[in-house]
């Protein structure tokens, strides 16, 4: 047998891979990676048992929400927070290219030149500028634009009757849409004159925290909803476009384009036709609301201007003239909104699915 030499008190066997000097320097390497493969085994039965988890919680909710019940609303409203804030953040960069395009045309000429532009004075940071009043205003006005949209619409069905409200549905999404994008824009106006203000003013303000201070205690709270009645101009008729023009582009895509009923479709497939619907509709939106989105940019941007002046409309109608009114950034526009409102059905109809409605 082996004999075991004894040291400090112990006995040590001879063959023992910390005597080895060559072994005692592996040795820590080696249970280096015996804790890592360890390691990665616990987290792959912990995932595992996340992804088991999730499994049980993503299916769709056994029982239904009720319509126009109070859950519904707030269903509607969250989905509106998600589907409009996370939206026009994402395509904070294109926003930001499209306002400087209507300020300034002579220095952003087009889409690409307005990016290099961007790039090279205020780097690649530069093109998230603005985008926290972005993400509060959008998601304000998104929760008031669908919630209450479905309680106007709810409203004035009530007041025309079961016969007319079937026989003139469309106009009462129109006049529910309208109804609420009034009290969407009020939700929305004070954020948009502060986002605009920094995006085309570089030294302004760094984002929301500095920048509304500095601006209401440049021009006054009356000076956040100068630009209200644009706004307006802008978004009623873009969201009434929105919301009538989404429904019947999704019919004649079941109708024409799929050969299968709605019902038939897989939940996937019907997402996919939500954002084509979507995206064919916010060309249609860009291209109605385009000449009052001018106005808004123009009159968020001018210094010391009083809240709805119509002195004030006017020189911005002379100076952007009327070519320019109704073209001045509306490729980038086109892109950027058929991309948004795709995306906001999209999201929309996905979160209604997942609460059960």
């Amino acid at each position: 047998p082996t004999k075991k030499k004894k040291k400090n008190g112990r006995l040590r066997s001879p063959t023992s891979p910390v005597s080895d000097p060559k072994l005692r320097l592996l040795l820590p390497r080696l249970h280096q990676q015996t804790f890592r493969s360890e390691r990665l085994r616990f987290a792959k039965i912990y995932l595992q048992r996340v992804l088991r988890q999730w499994r049980f919680a993503i299916p769709a909710p056994s029982e239904k929400i009720a319509m126009y019940s109070p859950a519904f609303y707030a269903a509607c409203t969250a989905g509106g927070i998600f589907s409009c804030g996370l939206t026009h953040m994402a395509v904070t960069p294109l926003d930001l290219v499209k306002c400087n395009m209507q300020i300034n045309p002579a220095k952003y000429k087009s889409i690409t030149s307005g990016f290099g532009v961007l790039l090279k004075e205020q780097g690649a940071k530069g093109f998230f500028r603005g985008w926290v009043p972005t993400l509060l205003g959008y998601s304000a006005q998104g929760a008031c634009k669908f919630g209450f949209y479905e309680f106007f619409k709810k409203y004035y069905s009530d007041m025309a009757g079961p016969e007319f409200a079937t026989k003139y549905k469309t106009l009462i999404y129109l006049a529910g849409s309208a109804s609420a994008e009034v009290i969407a824009d009020v939700a929305l106006c004070p954020l948009e004159a502060v986002k605009v203000r920094v995006q085309t003013q570089p030294g302004f303000a760094r984002g929301l925290s500095d920048g509304f201070p500095k601006f209401v205690k440049a021009e006054g709270f009356a000076g956040l909803y100068k630009g209200l009645v644009p706004l307006w101009g802008r978004q009623i008729p873009y969201t009434m476009m929105k919301f009538a023009s989404f429904e019947t582009i999704v019919e004649l895509i079941y109708k024409h384009a799929i050969p299968a009923p709605k019902e038939q479709c897989s939940k996937n497939l019907q997402l996919g036709v939500s954002f084509a619907g979507g995206y064919i509709a916010g060309v249609f939106c860009a291209i109605v609301s385009h000449p009052a989105d001018n106005l808004v940019s123009f009159l968020n941007n001018a210094k010391g201007a009083t809240a709805g002046g119509i002195y004030l409309l006017l020189q911005a109608v002379k100076q952007l003239g009327l070519w320019g009114l109704f073209t001045r950034g509306l490729p980038l526009r086109i892109v950027m909104i058929g991309t948004l409102t795709g995306a906001q059905w999209g999201i929309y109809d996905a979160f209604k699915v997942f609460v059960g409605l």
